[in-house]
């Protein structure tokens, strides 16, 4: 089972990943119903696709675009406008891979179920990432190849519940591609690789800024329509509440920390303490618009990760690596760059590496060695849970304390008609950590 993949151009792999295709299609038979899951080069893969927001339909699109044989089969989300909005997008990208009827297009909290059972072979998990833990351990239990979306949970017992469908997903050798994206990127990749082979020597400490401006901002509590229920006004605002999407931090500055990650060789933090707060209104919302994390590893080795989204304010993405002989940089010039004994600016292909992701996803399903991003996926997104605990809390918190939190954020049952009261953001020293 591949679970890393050094770098390559995309032309390479496609020349190689286009061999073992073909010798699939003589050694590995089309095997959709027992534990193990491999392609021939003549059969067609059925996408599942459940969350059908921008992303998810970025997602759907690339799928459609990474493989000659594959078809949209079915798809899922809450709101019906969100499947037709999607499906109009994906037809303009590649109506002849549509096939999927009214019948196989499903509404509501337990759509993606329908979506799993109705014959699929792929599914694509891009759903708020709250609901990622439970509708991940359906597809994995069922036996679909997965590409999800990160982060792949929003408290610990989710991200526990993720490592246990993981254990699964390669007991079955499913392909598990997670959307860190940046571990797809060439230049990333180039650069990394460089970090871990020595270029800059023994890591001293690392740092990640994710400065951006508001993502999803919550509407006024006054434009919220009669009658909406907490669970539809929840979930229309789903970025703006902690148990949807995890906070900032964890939507988005998980990549960063993906990246820190990588360079630590996905070995997870000691400990760590942090700052944060909300600055800017959000009237009905309980998240942050900033957090700033100390991360601390056993052999003495500092990780910094800031993450800010307020509007009017300066923006980048930037890694700084330094180490004993030199010092590597990813956002501060034009190409990563490193400087010090190993003298190195990238000077490679470019990649979209939403894309690649995905032609190297499907790629592996087809080789019969499905490429598994299980383990550093939860690591990265645990790491990022860790974060927000030490803010929220302003307490200094272990990894193994995150490991075995027992809040849970997501409701343990949804129905679309009840009462789900917003718990009140949190305030260090005050909130208690669980």
């Amino acid at each position: 089972m591949k679970t890393d993949i050094r770098p390559t151009s995309r032309r390479q792999f496609l020349k190689t990943s286009g061999a073992a295709v073909v010798g699939s299609a003589v050694a590995v038979p089309f095997i959709f119903s027992g534990e193990t899951r491999a392609a021939g080069a003549s059969d067609k893969l059925k996408i599942g696709f459940i969350g059908c927001g921008g992303r998810g339909s970025g997602a759907a699109s690339q799928a459609l675009k990474a493989d000659s044989n594959v078809e949209l089969y079915a798809m899922a989300d809450v709101f019906p406008e969100k499947i037709a909005n999607s499906l109009a997008q994906l037809k303009k990208v590649a109506s002849e891979k549509i096939n999927c009827p009214p019948e196989r297009q499903f509404v509501g909290l337990d759509a993606y179920k329908k979506v799993i059972e109705c014959g699929v072979d792929v599914v694509l998990l891009t759903t708020p990432p709250g609901f990622r833990p439970q509708q991940f351990k359906a597809a994995v239990e069922a036996g679909k190849h997965v590409f999800i979306e990160k982060p792949m949970a929003t408290d610990a017992p989710g991200v526990r519940s993720v490592m246990e469908s993981v254990k699964l997903s390669k007991q079955k050798k499913l392909a598990v591609v997670a959307g860190f994206n940046g571990r797809y990127d060439y230049a990333r990749r180039e650069f990394y690789n460089r970090i871990l082979d020595g270029a800059v020597g023994e890591l001293r400490a690392l740092y990640g800024g994710c400065w951006r401006g508001p993502v999803r901002p919550m509407s006024a509590s006054e434009t919220r329509p009669a009658g909406m229920g907490d669970v539809e006004w929840q979930l229309r605002h789903w970025y703006n509440f902690v148990w949807t999407c995890g906070d900032g931090l964890v939507e988005q500055g998980c990549h960063t920390l993906d990246r820190i990650l990588w360079a630590m060789r996905d070995e997870p933090p000691q400990k760590c303490v942090a700052v944060g707060g909300r600055q800017v209104p959000n009237p009905g919302g309980n998240i942050y618009d900033h957090i700033e994390v100390n991360y601390v590893w056993p052999n003495g080795v500092r990780a910094f990760c800031g993450h800010r989204q307020l509007p009017k304010c300066f923006n980048k993405d930037t890694d700084s690596i330094m180490g004993t002989k030199g010092v590597g940089t990813m956002g501060e010039g034009p190409q990563p760059e490193i400087t010090g004994e190993n003298k190195w600016v990238y000077s490679g292909a470019k990649n979209d590496a939403y894309q690649t992701e995905h032609d190297e996803f499907f790629a592996s399903i087809r080789s019969g060695e499905p490429i598994n991003n299980g383990n550093r996926m939860a690591t990265s997104t645990l790491a990022a849970i860790m974060g927000r605990m030490a803010a929220y809390t302003g307490q200094e918190i272990t990894w193994e304390q995150a490991m075995n939190s027992q809040e849970r954020l997501v409701p343990e049952t949804l129905d679309w008609n009840q009462e789900l009261p917003v718990a009140p953001m949190a305030i260090p020293g005050t909130t208690k950590f669980f």
